[in-house]
Order: C-alpha cells, then sequence, then structure tokens
C-alpha cells in the first residue's frame, strides 16, 4: 500500500524549497522502504536546489541519513525491518570496470538511482530522490545496496553523518590524499566535511595541523578536533603556512569548499613535490588556471577525492570502531537538531556551523 509522508521538494532550479506531502510506493524487487530519523544538510544538496549540480527535478532532496527499515521488497535478504541502518548515496555495481579496479566510489552506476521516479507530489508529478535517497522526508525507499546496516549500540543522528561528511572528509585525507605520520596537512573550510577531515588528519597521525576559515567563531571546535593552528583566509595564507612548515608549505592541503579561488590558494600552500587534494564540490563556470611554468618548477600533484575515494561497506565499519574507541568525534559535529521545516534556512545558512541534522523521530 502507499504511503504519504512530508518531505521537502525543489520543483525545479532556483525554485523555493517547499515542504509538501509526497506519496511513496511500496518498495519493489530489491528495495527498501526506510524510516529516517536523522539527516544531516550538506553542500550537495544546495548545490543540486541551485543547479550548480546537475539533477532531475523535481527531486526530494537529503542524501545523509540514517534511520530503520521499515519493510523490504521481494528479493532483500539482507536486511529486515527493524535494522538500523546509514545510507549510501553512491552504491557500487560491484561489476563494472571501475568496480573491478578496486574503486567502488568511481562506479559506472552509482548514479543510476538519482534520476528514477520514486514518489509523486500531490497533483501526481514524478519525483527524484536526491542523489538517489531522498532523506529529507520521514520515509524513503532505495535499494538495498543503498543501506549499510549499523549495530545497535550507535546514535542514529550521530551516524546519520557516516552517510556523506565524515566518509568524505577522513577518507580523503586517509586514502586520496594518504597522510602518513609526522606530515603536515593544511585543511581549507570547516564545515561538515572540513572538520571531518580534521579528524582524519589528527587519526593519520599528521603534525602540524592547519585549519583555514574565515569564521573565528570555529576555533574552538577545530582545535578540539585536530588543529593545531588556525587561519583566517586571505591573499597571503600561503606565506603564513610556510611560516608553520619550516618555510617549504604543507605536505598535504584539503580543500573542502569547490571554488577556483580555494583550489587555488590550497596548491599555493603546499610545498614543493606536496599534494593538494579537492574534496570540494565547484561549479563548471568557475574556472581555474595555472601557468606552464609553475607546473614543472613545484612538481606538485593536485588530484580529487570522490565520497572519500572509499567503499563505504569497508570503510563504515572501521569508521564505527575508531568511535567506540573514542578517536573520533560524531556528535561534535552536529551544530544543531532542527525540524523538516527548517531545511530551508539550514541550506541558506551553511557555512556558519559544521552541520544541522533534521530531527525526524
Amino acid at each position: 500500500m502507499s504511503r504519504t509522508v512530508p518531505a521537502a521538494v525543489v520543483s525545479g532550479v532556483g525554485q523555493p524549497l517547499r515542504i509538501e506531502e509526497i506519496t511513496l510506493p511500496d518498495p519493489g524487487p530489491g528495495q527498501v522502504r526506510i524510516e529516517l530519523h536523522a539527516t544531516g544538510v550538506c553542500h550537495s544538496d544546495r548545490s543540486i536546489a541551485e543547479g550548480t549540480l546537475r539533477h532531475q527535478v523535481p527531486v526530494v532532496l537529503g542524501h545523509e541519513g540514517a534511520g530503520r527499515v521499515a519493510e523490504v521488497g521481494p528479493g532483500v535478504t539482507g536486511l529486515a525491518p527493524g535494522d538500523p541502518v546509514v545510507l549510501n548515496w553512491a552504491p557500487a555495481c560491484r561489476q563494472c570496470w571501475w568496480c573491478d579496479r578496486g574503486e567502488p566510489w568511481l562506479c559506472a552506476h552509482a548514479d543510476d538511482d538519482w534520476s528514477r521516479q520514486y514518489a509523486v507530489d500531490a497533483a501526481g508529478r514524478p519525483l527524484h530522490p536526491g542523489l538517489g535517497i531522498g532523506a529529507f522526508a520521514t520515509e524513503t525507499v532505495v535499494a538495498e545496496q543503498a543501506c549499510i546496516r549499523l549495530p545497535e549500540d550507535i546514535p542514529l543522528p550521530e551516524a546519520a553523518l557516516l552517510g556523506c561528511a565524515v566518509l568524505t572528509g577522513v577518507g580523503a585525507v586517509r586514502n586520496a590524499a594518504g597522510v602518513r605520520p609526522g606530515e603536515s596537512v593544511v585543511v581549507i573550510g570547516l564545515g561538515g566535511v572540513g572538520l571531518a577531515a580534521l579528524q582524519g588528519a589528527r587519526l593519520a597521525g599528521a603534525d602540524p595541523i592547519i585549519a583555514v576559515d574565515p569564521v573565528p567563531g570555529k576555533a574552538e571546535l577545530a582545535y578540539r578536533l585536530g588543529a593545531t593552528e588556525l587561519l583566517a583566509p586571505g591573499p597571503d595564507l600561503g606565506r603564513r603556512v610556510r611560516a608553520l612548515t619550516g618555510g617549504r608549505g604543507a605536505d598535504h592541503a584539503i580543500e573542502c569548499v569547490g571554488k577556483a579561488s580555494t583550489i587555488r590558494a590550497a596548491w599555493s600552500a603546499t610545498r614543493r613535490g606536496g599534494r593538494a587534494t579537492v574534496v570540494g564540490l565547484g561549479s563548471r563556470t568557475d574556472d581555474l588556471t595555472f601557468n606552464a611554468l609553475e607546473i614543472g618548477h613545484f612538481a606538485r600533484t593536485l588530484t580529487a577525492s570522490v565520497y572519500g575515494s572509499t567503499d563505504p561497506v569497508v570503510e563504515v565499519p572501521r569508521l564505527l570502531d575508531e568511535y567506540r574507541a573514542g578517536q573520533l568525534e560524531l556528535s561534535a559535529l552536529v551544530t544543531e537538531r532542527i525540524q523538516l521545516a527548517e531545511v530551508g534556512a539550514a541550506l541558506a545558512g551553511l557555512g556558519a556551523g559544521a552541520r544541522s541534522v533534521v530531527m525526524f523521530r
């Protein structure tokens, strides 16, 4: 039987977000219905709403969610009603060329569900789930492969952050950058992903760990999560980073904003032979330029990290072990707990804090 639930819907690019009643069908073969408990508010949600990230519309936003299985469809064998899960917005097919190479974060089919029609609004218009998840709703229907089962002892509001911010930030440091003990790291942008990257640098044994953000109020949290220095952005950032790293620049820069200017800043803050890893999602119209001489002279590596360059099925249990051991903080990343009606304001205010989390139960 279909179900009517409230959800945050964007009808078209640049259109205002509205809370509407949508109708979800029963889960089909290989699908499960999830009762959401908590969903984080991420920059990617705003990127979809603004058109920076191309996506089918109308769309129910939200992709960083955790909840419990309410119903399973035919053929589902790995989950049962009542199971706690964190949602994976880029489930790997395990069969394509990239998956065979051990790069499931680049799976050719990870975004297949982004364009599916999974629900209808009150007027009968088909709706699409944001990044295949549609987690700004009290319930959603997703593929079984989009769920990672959680132990019962993990609080679901904190677990939701594992679905994007923590996997992305820690993974960028651990996997894409490959930070080693004693190496210097600068993290640019202290949203949820950047603060997770700070923790990733601390877990990797980096020193110093230099945080960069324009909001002075983030200082206490940045130091708590691993930063040894906090700098404001500015045209002389590279010089200030070099002053803290023996005159060389950082071994690694982790860029968590997604703008050409901050990518250039990350590049310039990195030593000769160092690595700048871009995590932030940028605009296709924001051009980044280099001159031919600096490429050869600095011998730096500029790379990107997609979803932490990790396999969530493998990485989530590892992160949970670190959480249980007190090595990884999750609750510290939650700036505020809000209601579904407040999602629009939270999207507009992104950047002021770490993560707003929508609480459903």
